[in-house]
């Protein structure tokens, strides 16, 4: 403690200038979203999946302005052709141009895979809401969940689309429904957590009702691990929706998806390996960048570190 007038008004033009400083407590590094930002560029991981899932849905938005073939067109003259300057991943077993239908491929791939988990997240998140915020309804909702995690997630999938029929919006609800089970049971977790918080007390004492502590106190908890896991199972839902497509209840040939034209080029695997790699590695990079994502995701929403 300072006890002059003059030594007082010293210190106050110090504290005056400490906090005008920048890196202050109300600078950059406070900010929550740059703090976010931050530690995700740092993250060399992430980023590279970041930037390879940005590339690969130009390449699906663009891809029939930008494809050097139709994907449907077919050159039976150059039938399994290897990888060259104008066939940049050789041709197919009718001689259409494989990288064209690779980037067509992209448009199927992403799509199932996040509209199938926007699906999922919903449903998912609805329902384990309410099983965790209201007991009555915890037994009848989480019984239901666990019915659907009896069966193996791929047969379950496999059921619905034998039961709906291939096509596109049929294996988006089919993995939709797949990953419902896993977003309801951790959203249930997350609830019975913070229903018991201090903060939801509070708004209880002061007359807020159950719908409005939800929106307002619980929900904003539950962005962030459950937007983590959702970007993890992005990865997933694409492989399902491959393995679907591979085993003919998916999307049917001759579209250029890349379980179906993996589950083609099986046949050529001997004389033309090329038709087989190719479309094999897109569903590689696809499901690893989402990994790699979700991993960056949850190390920056990570409030320990």
């Amino acid at each position: 403690m300072t006890d002059s007038p003059t030594g007082l008004q010293e210190e106050i033009d110090t504290n005056r200038e400490r906090n005008a400083q920048p890196g202050a407590m109300k600078g950059t590094l406070a900010n929550p979203r740059n703090r976010l930002t931050r530690k995700m560029l740092t993250n060399k991981p992430a980023m590279l999946g970041l930037v390879i899932l940005t590339i690969l849905a130009c390449l699906a938005i663009i891809a029939p302005a930008i494809a050097p073939f139709d994907w449907k067109e077919q050159d039976i003259l150059n039938r399994f052709k290897g990888p060259s300057g104008t066939h940049w991943f050789g041709t197919d077993e009718l001689g259409r141009d494989i990288f064209s239908r690779v980037m067509f491929g992209a448009r199927y791939s992403l799509t199932m895979g996040l509209t199938a988990v926007a699906l999922s997240f919903v449903i998912g998140t609805i329902l384990g809401s309410l099983a965790g915020f209201y007991p009555k309804l915890d037994s009848v909702i989480m019984r239901l969940i666990d019915i659907m995690m009896a069966f193996p997630g791929i047969l379950l999938a496999i059921a619905i689309v034998a039961a709906l029929g291939p096509g596109l919006l049929n294996i988006i609800i089919a993995i939709g429904i797949n990953e419902i089970p896993g977003f309801a049971r951790i959203t249930r977790s997350l609830v019975l957590s913070l229903r018991e918080r201090e903060f939801v007390t509070a708004a209880r004492v002061i007359g807020a009702d159950n719908v409005s502590i939800v929106r307002r106190h619980i929900f904003i908890n539950l962005v962030s691990p459950i937007t983590v896991y959702a970007s993890l199972q992005v990865s997933t839902a694409v492989l399902v929706g491959a393995t679907l497509s591979f085993l003919g209840l998916g999307i049917q040939p001759p579209t250029p998806e890349w379980g179906a034209m993996v589950s083609t080029a099986r046949e050529y695997l001997a004389i033309a390996p090329h038709t087989f790699v190719f479309p094999t590695l897109a569903i590689l990079v696809t499901v690893v960048s989402f990994n790699l994502l979700g991993d960056g995701l949850r190390d920056a929403l990570d409030p320990t570190t």
